[in-house]
């Protein structure tokens, strides 16, 4: 990973880029590299266009380019769920020259050349493909985030169909290859170009690009080879997640066409606000009331910390309203690290609103002990 560039340095856009300009700079740097656009150096070109093609294939997807911009190339190895389908993230390279299967790429791609660019762009879109992904958000408290939790989420889906097992057809009868296409799932047509003469390719109407022609449909998912259904999965929300951050679960998500993979579940996780704490980086932040005579005095205060346990902590005689203590390592954990934050408290001392005469009388006494005039205000350096 380490010697691959920056995707926003391969497009020549900053960080800010929005989708327009991404797509703007793509087109054309895609219609500069393409190898058959450069006979004389097929090898050189062939390497910008993967990496031209990789870079807008990951920052043209939303969630893609966010992971991106948080974890950069390797993703969020960190998060140490990779084994487990979880907080994993990879970028897929280009693979050959057909746009078939690359979504907007591919739309980009067409409107520059007209459809398919040369030879290379031949090979048929019928072949095995990823299914699309599912976004969703789920919002946990901060105790959940600070500690980890697993979570049940129902997730609507295409499943395989029991019927027909995702062939579409009704049991006892198969698909017959498309005469329009020859099986190919595309026809083929050649069109003079100012680049000379091209061969073209479009989805074949008869078969809808799939190559088979389904003479009876499954009853129970009317040819398609899939139903709708609401699954639930159980996911775990790593210790430290922060707000907006996303959990990915690989292969869980829309069923893969044509024997495709699954595509991903990206879940957006938002955390619910705290009456109590708060959160700055991975450091909890709170306040801390405390008596005039603690203060005063010095005290040794109970300090809730966010996972139910109390810290015992001894404050100085004389401090002040406002004045900041911190427990090391008591914050937040980093999901990518074995680095934990702090617990960072303010204390607020409490002026008491209603004293017993006693109280009063002790207070009077202190206060001419002690010589109590009004603070004086100095003078400013103009007056």
């Amino acid at each position: 990973m380490a010697n691959k560039r920056d995707y926003y340095e391969v497009l020549g856009v900053n960080k800010n880029a929005t989708d327009e300009e991404l797509k703007k700079a793509y087109r054309k740097l895609a219609k500069k590299y393409h190898p058959d656009a450069n006979p004389d150096n097929k090898a050189e070109a062939e390497a910008k266009f993967k990496e031209v093609n990789e870079a807008y294939e990951n920052l043209s997807d939303p969630q893609k380019r966010k992971m991106y911009d948080q974890f950069g190339h390797d993703g969020p190895q960190g998060f140490g769920g990779g084994q487990n389908g979880y907080y994993s993230y990879s970028t897929s390279g280009f693979n050959g020259f057909d746009m078939g299967d690359m979504g907007d790429i591919g739309d980009i791609f067409s409107s520059i050349f007209g459809g398919g660019f040369g030879r290379r762009s031949s090979r048929q879109n019928n072949g095995p493909r990823k299914g699309a992904d599912i976004k969703l958000d789920i919002e946990i408290t901060f105790e959940e985030a600070f500690s980890g939790v697993n979570k049940d989420i129902n997730i609507t889906r295409s499943e395989e169909c029991s019927i027909c097992h995702g062939s579409g057809a009704k049991p006892g009868t198969s698909k017959v290859t498309c005469n329009t296409c020859h099986g190919t799932g595309q026809i083929r047509q050649v069109q003079n170009t100012l680049l000379g003469q091209m061969q073209t390719t479009r989805t074949c109407s008869a078969c809808g690009g799939t190559g088979k022609i389904i003479q009876e449909p499954c009853t129970n998912c009317r040819g398609k080879g899939k139903v709708r259904k609401q699954v639930k999965i159980n996911i775990r929300i790593p210790a430290g997640i922060n707000d907006n951050q996303p959990v990915v679960l690989e292969n869980e998500g829309e069923l893969g066409i044509n024997g495709g993979p699954k595509g991903d579940v990206y879940i957006v996780v938002h955390l619910k606000r705290h009456s109590i704490y708060t959160r700055k980086g991975d450091n909890v932040l709170c306040e801390i009331p405390i008596t005039i005579t603690q203060a005063a005095l010095g005290a040794e205060l109970e300090i809730p910390l966010v996972d139910g346990t109390k810290e015992k902590y001894k404050i100085p005689e004389g401090t002040q309203t406002g004045a900041k203590f911190v427990i090391k390592n008591k914050g937040f954990k980093n999901v990518n690290s074995n680095w934990q934050g702090d617990f960072i408290f303010n204390v607020i001392v409490q002026t008491p609103k209603r004293l017993t005469k006693e109280q009063r009388e002790l207070l009077v006494e202190l206060a001419k002990t002690m010589n109590e005039q009004p603070p004086i205000k100095k003078r400013g350096l103009f007056g």
